[in-house]
């Protein structure tokens, strides 16, 4: 399985941010193909030294790396990238790679 994990740094403005998301950004983005999931961690709590401060966590998955780039490459997946500067104000990390499973 392939996972793209979109870290989210903390908004200017929360609540505008996570209205937006839901209303807008998901919709846009719901319209990629072939994704075999997507999940949500909407951050309460961060320890450690990672700065900004993380508040969103989207995952993307996809069979494989191949897969995963058709999707982002299409006019679909091309849309979402494009729609993210509308709103992601607290800056955006993108990490890419095979996810294993261990328990």
């Amino acid at each position: 399985m392939y996972r793209v994990s979109i870290l989210y740094g903390t908004p200017a403005d929360q609540q505008a941010f996570d209205q937006y998301y839901r209303e807008v950004h998901i919709p846009i983005a719901k319209r990629m193909r072939d994704l075999t999931g997507w999940t949500l961690t909407w951050v309460g709590q961060q320890d450690g030294d990672l700065a900004p401060a993380v508040h969103l966590i989207a995952d993307l998955y996809a069979a494989d790396k191949a897969s995963m780039d058709a999707i982002l490459a299409s006019d679909e997946g091309q849309a979402a990238a494009a729609d993210v500067g509308n709103f992601a104000t607290g800056g955006i990390t993108f990490l890419y790679g095979n996810e294993e499973a261990v328990l």
